[in-house]
């Protein structure tokens, strides 16, 4: 029996070591040890680590590599980059917004980055952002899956248009509803939001990703709304609360009583590192908050939860290359995941995760899977997250669309190989 590719020798996230990947029309057909085949070409991973792609389930494509435009954001605020967006928005072009959106999904496919969950600003009456990101979606579409969701940025009820827009949006085929209540004028009016957005989605038979508390605020507890509605509507899986920043200065007891609700109403929860320890905190001397959500706390009450890049040099976030290990990284330092299992989370909060937040279908290494695949050097998960490693292949439905040579120190010491490669500063070895 013949193959399209078999990849030899791999090492799996859940340790599984000298297993064989082999794939046919785009579809991985065998996980086994020692596959018998030939193939149209053959991959030795070399006890390296093959992973399903990387995923980002929380990103603003509309905004990325806009940075500086008009101006940079001086105070690095959440509120200034939010001020900044709204003056940039009225320069924006379909063709602007396209060929950034264009380089950064380049840039993500190198990064064995094949999946991302993007926010789309619908406050613009326009909704030129919305149109070029639908265009975006079907260019890349062979090697990259994007997700969109219909973001109301300046609030659902402070926008004066933002409810017709939203549902516009819908109609030309944005497939998940989103929100901002913490930006809306009241708490009140936040929770109505809530309530008012969660309802469209269950009519509509839509996924929901709120930007929810993203505030230093403890009294910010739209999460506790989300969480209800959620339940009330019989949205249970289908649902995420995206920052939730203000979780990390809430009151202990109310938090005793607030993560067993999120639970039980089935909200996932998506924390993003890389912004959350830049813009939260801000107006702390010291001690300073760091700003991330209770991760860990969440996954002990069974909270699926991931991380996210959520931005690229745009209005809020100056830095960033589309590395969800980067995000694991910062992930795991911020919430001081340091043990074995916690480090392993990381990983799967930017692999695994996501994909089931986002309801990918066909995702993971096993037959019938997408033939979606990356080989990255190192030798486990954790490796991969301390080493940053290089994605030395990268697969979309069994065919390599992106390569890149292993890291290699050259040293010429007595006794020594003059090529070490990366992998080895492994544990062991």
């Amino acid at each position: 029996m013949s193959f399209d590719l078999i990849i030899r020798n791999a090492t799996l996230p859940d340790g599984q070591t000298g297993i064989d990947i082999a794939c046919r029309d785009g579809t991985i057909v065998a996980v086994e040890r020692a596959i018998a085949s030939e193939a149209g070409r053959v991959i030795d991973a070399s006890g390296r680590l093959v992973s399903p792609p990387f995923v980002d389930c929380h990103f603003h494509m509309d905004a990325t590599l806009s940075l500086g435009l008009p101006r940079l954001n001086i105070s690095g605020t959440l509120l200034e980059g939010i001020a900044l967006w709204g003056e940039l928005k009225p320069l924006l072009t379909h063709a602007a917004v396209a060929e950034r959106a264009l380089r950064y999904c380049d840039l993500a496919v190198s990064q064995g980055l094949l999946a991302i969950r993007s926010h789309v600003d619908i406050c613009d009456d326009r909704l030129l952002a919305v149109d070029a990101l639908i265009e975006v979606k079907r260019k890349v579409a062979p090697y990259l899956d994007l997700q969109l969701v219909a973001f109301p940025q300046d609030g659902y009820y402070r926008s004066p248009n933002a409810a017709d827009n939203l549902k516009r949006a819908l109609d030309k085929g944005v497939e998940v509803v989103g929100g901002i209540p913490h930006f809306e004028r009241t708490m009140a009016d936040g929770a109505r939001s809530v309530a008012a957005l969660c309802a469209i989605a269950a009519e509509r038979g839509l996924l929901v990703d709120m930007h929810c508390d993203e505030t230093d605020d403890p009294l910010s507890r739209h999460i506790e709304t989300l969480a209800y509605e959620t339940q009330r509507l019989g949205l249970g899986g289908r649902v995420a609360g995206s920052h939730l920043t203000s979780m990390h200065s809430m009151d202990n007891y109310y938090v005793s009583k607030l993560l067993p609700l999120i639970a039980e109403a089935g909200v996932a929860a998506i924390a993003n590192p890389l912004i959350n320890i830049v813009i939260q905190g801000r107006h702390d001397s010291y001690p300073k908050r760091r700003g991330m959500t209770r991760v860990p706390e969440m996954r002990r009450f069974g909270i699926a939860a991931a991380f996210g890049q959520d931005c690229v040099m745009d209005p809020w976030y100056s830095l960033g290359n589309a590395d969800m290990l980067e995000v694991a990284a910062m992930g795991l330092h911020v919430a001081q995941m340091t043990s074995r299992e916690e480090m392993k989370f990381c990983f799967d909060a930017v692999t695994e995760a996501p994909a089931k937040i986002m309801h990918l279908d066909g995702y993971g290494i096993a037959p019938g899977c997408n033939a979606d695949l990356i080989i990255l050097q190192a030798a486990d998960p954790i490796e991969a997250i301390r080493l940053k490693a290089t994605r030395l292949a990268v697969i979309r439905r069994g065919k390599v669309i992106s390569e890149t040579p292993p890291r290699l120190a050259r040293l010429d010491l007595p006794g020594r190989s003059p090529q070490l490669d990366t992998a080895d500063y492994a544990p062991g070895h």
